[in-house]
């Protein structure tokens, strides 16, 4: 009998071995990724749930059916090594058409440690990509890199249904029964309920679950930090430049709904919104495609995007408010913005703000003018960049860190590097992508071109690489920074102290340091914040 007990230890001990490092097996299937690094791999295009085709179409998502998968793998190991078909585009609106994609897209791209295994435990990244809920690739957001300077967490990277697929919306829709409000998020919540039940296959661990996202991506955390969830889906929040687009009611998304199905060939108001929605089931991707594209340049409404909309089940109440009021996760959080975003062009700071918070009323944006005085300001371009940019994004910084620091751990950042083949000084939204993503710039269509990086580059990118990695790893963004970085302060309410995020002269220096959030700035986003039920933010 001890005889055969050894033995089959040392079959065991001989199988682990001889496991490839990027082979996991979820219990379901067996899927093989990428050895893009020595000590990375990247698992590619992992399904997360049941395809939203055909009378799924502007429905939530159904959890994967683990048993079909089984039956159609026949116990053979799958391919993950090609990035998957992104969800269906909407237009940038540069003046492309989207319609670029698939329907069949709720995927994961999951990097991690080449032979991590279940019970490593290790800190688990969930990366949810901007484009202001109506365009994206992950594609263009790869994290092999990350992995490969920090082998100790696993990064998961969502694909989400954007534009009318994911945020179709009318009165009607509430009930579940034509369909389902908010169905892009809800493909978010499903992603992170399956990285409760298989992310320990890949050596991660449930219980330490950080959301990351920018600008839409930013949004969707936010919307995370007070979304009713039924259960714990993640334990920490990092929210970069805070999309603050109006979350609008069923009601006023119906103008676009209507304009829509026209658009798609569903009929007119005359018709039922039952009727219209079942044409729209059976419409083509090209119709639908776009039809959406005419919504972005032609529908002239108030609301005129789709968007996450308050559904009264998951999203019950603005962001803002419910944050104001403390009725958000308990969570250690980061949350900043660059130096000078704005999401608004021209230079007439009330039709600015008119058109994107379609709410605000003449004396809301009369009063914006008396916050923002010129003499405040050293040009009337900083002046409209400021008063826009605030509102639509900055402001969450102070919102959101203020009301964190008072239950939990709080740090704030502004990102001041401007894009070093811009050509510009101006450090604007989602500057900091170009040097986390291997210098990304994105196109048409889910396309990028990763531009080649600076050694001074790449030397500030694995700075901040560290930062985010630490806090990740630990709650705290000094615990395992680069040595050459400075400390990064905590945000209290006591001193709101915060770090700017900049190059050095050269590889070995730092050019980070902390500062003193500005007590206008602050003034300034006490007021924003006070808007926030006529902007709906």
């Amino acid at each position: 009998m001890g005889l055969c007990i050894w033995a089959s230890l040392l079959f065991a001990a001989f199988s682990c071995a001889a496991r490839p490092p990027n082979i996991v097996d979820l219990g379901y299937a067996k899927y093989q990724g990428n050895l893009s690094y020595p000590n990375t791999v990247a698992y590619l295009g992992i399904p997360y749930a049941e395809p939203p085709l055909g009378e799924r179409r502007f429905r939530a998502p159904l959890p994967l059916d683990t048993a079909r998968v089984a039956r159609e793998s026949r116990g053979k190991v799958v391919a993950a090594n090609v990035y998957p078909d992104f969800c269906i585009q909407g237009s940038t609106g540069a003046g492309e058409a989207g319609g670029a994609g698939s329907e069949d897209c709720l995927n994961l791209n999951i990097y991690a440690p080449a032979g991590a295994k279940p019970g490593d435990r290790l800190p688990v990244l969930v990366y949810i990509h901007g484009g202001g809920y109506v365009y994206g690739n992950p594609a263009n957001w790869p994290f092999d890199h990350w992995i490969h300077q920090s082998p100790n967490v696993v990064i998961v990277s969502v694909y989400y249904r954007l534009d009318s697929f994911g945020f179709l919306a009318a009165p009607e829709l509430a009930d579940n029964t034509l369909g389902d409000l908010n169905a892009g998020f809800q493909d978010q919540v499903q992603a992170l309920k399956w990285v409760q039940q298989h992310i320990s296959a890949f050596g991660g661990d449930p219980s330490q679950v950080t959301i990351n996202g920018e600008s839409a991506g930013g949004s969707s955390v936010e919307l995370h930090l007070v979304a009713h969830e039924a259960q714990k889906l993640f334990s920490q929040a990092i929210a970069q430049s805070v999309y603050r687009t109006p979350l609008p009611t069923p009601e006023q998304q119906r103008p676009l709904f209507d304009f829509y199905a026209a658009q798609a060939g569903c009929g007119s108001k005359s018709e039922t919104v039952a009727a219209r929605v079942a044409c729209l089931r059976k419409a083509s991707v090209g119709a639908l495609a776009r039809a959406q594209d005419a919504a972005m340049y032609n529908f002239t409404g108030a609301y005129n995007a789709f968007h996450p909309v308050i559904d009264g089940k998951l999203l019950t109440g603005l962001p803002t408010e419910l944050i104001l009021k403390g009725n958000f996760a308990d969570v250690p959080v980061i949350v900043g913005s660059t130096s000078n975003e704005t999401l608004s062009s021209a230079n007439n700071i009330t039709s600015a703000l008119k058109s994107f918070f379609p709410g605000l009323t003449t004396e809301d944006l009369q009063e914006y003018l008396e916050h923002y005085p010129e003499s405040a300001f050293d040009s009337p371009t900083q002046r409209f960049i400021v008063a826009t940019g605030e509102s639509e994004l900055i402001c969450a910084r102070a919102i959101i860190g203020q009301a964190a620091a008072r239950k939990n751990k709080a740090y704030t950042y502004r990102y001041n590097q401007a894009v070093p083949t811009s050509g510009s000084n101006v450090v604007g939204h989602a500057a900091e992508n170009w040097m986390m993503f291997r210098g990304t710039s994105t196109g048409f269509n889910g396309t990028t071109t990763f531009q080649p990086q600076r050694p001074i580059d790449q030397a500030f990118a694995a700075e901040l690489i560290a930062y985010w990695l630490s806090f990740v790893r630990s709650g705290n963004p000094n615990t395992h920074k680069l040595a050459r970085s400075p400390t990064w302060p905590e945000y209290t309410l006591e001193r709101k102290s915060r770090i700017v995020l900049q190059e050095g002269e050269n590889t070995n220096v730092s050019g980070s340091a902390p500062e003193i959030e500005p007590a206008a700035e602050n003034t300034r986003c006490a007021f924003v914040a006070s808007k926030a039920p006529h902007e709906q933010a």
